[in-house]
């Protein structure tokens, strides 16, 4: 057979075989969507064995675009490690460098010296808190931290911080440095801005809700809107509750008359709760809706809003 024959049937070979594929893989498609069909015919048995035994296989195409991945170092806040560090080193001392603090504290800092206070020092604090954490560099931290004392001091500390490329280890690098607290940011003006009377309709069942909600007379679930779920407090942590201020984002709350159905309002409920051991003064945002003439809870929420347009 000549050369340019041979090329000739080679050439053809190859889409041949190709087409072969493609009528298999059809073959392969058109069994499995009769066996699918077959399977919800006969009930959910059926269509569970189809799924599990379908015979057609797609493999996804790789993207040509890069997937964007983050480290876990990147990912992992230190901010736990640097509060132990600091809680175990304030209270240990160079001079009893085996004690279980000391032990602790070089176990997270090897090159970190321990301090050396004297026997008449400050006592030690009552609560260590991380407050800010924030990322230098690659793997590289700088975590505050906030030591309360019982006579009502505070301190922060700030500590450095390296996290290995995994994000799994940490070791802190070097002593502690005390410095300046977190600034108050300013606060945006309240969109609560619509006085709420207290001997109306909305402000009367915000009382009886609270009432059940924080002292446990009677059932929260009457003063909640349809499809609401709101357990109280249990056990119940108050013997009364009142209710000082309400307001309000829409001027409908503080109407005479509770509107017709499906009206939504937004307040901000100050209370003042008692029980054996004083008075508490709390507040809540809570949404409430209009039906049947009555106000009903719609929701309660975690936190209260602020006006952000002015930052």
């Amino acid at each position: 057979m000549s050369p340019g024959k041979q090329a000739s049937e080679s050439g053809a070979a190859a889409p041949m075989a190709a087409g072969v594929e493609l009528e298999k893989m059809r073959r392969r498609v058109r069994f499995s969507c009769l066996a699918l069909f077959t399977a919800i015919a006969t009930g959910p048995v059926g269509l569970g064995v189809a799924l599990l035994s379908g015979p057609a296989t797609v493999a996804a195409a790789p993207s040509s675009e890069p997937a964007a991945v983050r480290s876990a170092a990147a990912a992992a806040d230190p901010a736990g490690y640097a509060q132990v560090f600091v809680d175990a080193w304030l209270r240990s001392s160079a001079d009893d460098a085996d004690s279980a603090q000391a032990r602790l504290a070089q176990s997270l800092a090897p090159d970190v010296d321990l301090p050396n206070p004297v026997a008449s020092a400050q006592p030690k604090p009552a609560t260590v808190t991380a407050v800010r954490s924030a990322q230098q560099g690659d793997g590289e931290w700088a975590v505050t931290v906030a030591a309360q004392y019982a006579d009502g001091r505070l301190r922060y500390f700030a500590v450095p911080v390296t996290a290995d490329a995994s994000g799994a280890s940490f070791t802190v690098t070097g002593a502690p440095g005390v410095v300046a607290g977190p600034a108050r940011t300013a606060v945006g003006k309240s969109p609560y801005g619509v006085s709420v009377p207290s001997d109306g309709d909305l402000s009367s069942a915000l009382g009886e809700f609270f009432g059940a909600y924080l002292t446990g007379a009677g059932e929260v679930d009457r003063y909640l809107a349809p499809g609401v779920n709101l357990s109280a407090v249990s056990p119940a942590p108050y013997t009364a509750v009142t209710v000082q201020r309400v307001s309000a984002i829409e001027e409908a709350a503080a109407a005479e008359q509770v509107p017709a159905d499906k009206a939504k309002v937004r307040v901000l409920v100050q209370v003042e709760a008692r029980d054996v051991d004083g008075r508490w003064p709390l507040a809540y945002d809570i949404s409430l809706k209009s039906r049947s003439g009555r106000w009903e809870v719609a929701s309660l929420e975690s936190g209260t809003l602020q006006d952000r347009s002015g930052r």
